[in-house]
């Protein structure tokens, strides 16, 4: 398999996940400043423009919740996702959470083009990225996290997932200081070998 991503981008979910799962995959790092997601080359694999995308024997999968399900199907032995209804929908349920809310929070401030063209609009949408990010932080702090990990004591595909989001929290402007939950997740994320890989090999920032 073969991985398309962009530094400190969502789709350093996908490589935790690929990790935890030990599937071997190629990382293709992209340099968003320089254009390389808009070129007719990247769009063959991906029309839209963004990551990830993962290229497998079978096609190309774009969107990060799709790709973490099927990375726990390829490896189910990981135990990346609950046998138990409840447990599974939990994680589904902050999943969705990280990709219509707090995801498109922090894009507000980082790619306020895709919603206005007014330098004041963008101005705004970016000064509003502070108080909508920190909402997204009350959130997990006080709704998502069940103990270390999203559903307590076990690691799910959902992790990874926050683990990044919770990266952009202090470019966003978020006092850190504030969420000692979240805090103790990056902790506890942070001591697995997967996370240092990715840490490693410069696909994203040590938050500590």
């Amino acid at each position: 398999m073969k991985l398309y991503y962009a530094r400190g981008t969502i789709a350093i979910a996908t490589a935790i996940a690929l990790h935890e799962a030990g599937l071997e995959f190629e990382p293709v790092r992209l340099d968003f400043k320089a254009g390389e997601q808009t070129r007719p080359d990247y769009h063959a694999i991906n029309p839209k423009g963004r990551v990830p995308a993962l290229v497998t024997d079978q096609g190309i999968l774009t969107e990060t919740a799709a790709i973490l399900e099927h990375i726990a199907d390829l490896a189910p032995a990981a135990g990346l996702r609950p046998s138990d209804p409840w447990q599974a929908a939990r994680m589904r349920e902050a999943m969705c959470y990280l990709a219509s809310t707090m995801h498109v929070n922090h894009a507000h401030r980082a790619r306020g083009h895709r919603w206005a063209t007014e330098d004041s609009s963008i101005e705004d949408m970016k000064a509003r990225a502070v108080e909508t990010m920190t909402a997204s932080a009350e959130h997990v702090e006080t709704h998502m996290l069940k103990g270390p990990y999203v559903l307590g004591e076990a690691l799910s595909l959902a992790d990874p997932y926050l683990y990044v989001a919770c990266s952009w929290l202090p470019g966003d402007g978020v006092d850190m200081a504030a969420f000692p939950g979240i805090r103790a997740f990056v902790e506890a994320m942070r001591t697995r070998a997967s996370v240092a890989q990715v840490i490693a090999d410069d696909m994203i920032d040590d938050m500590l």
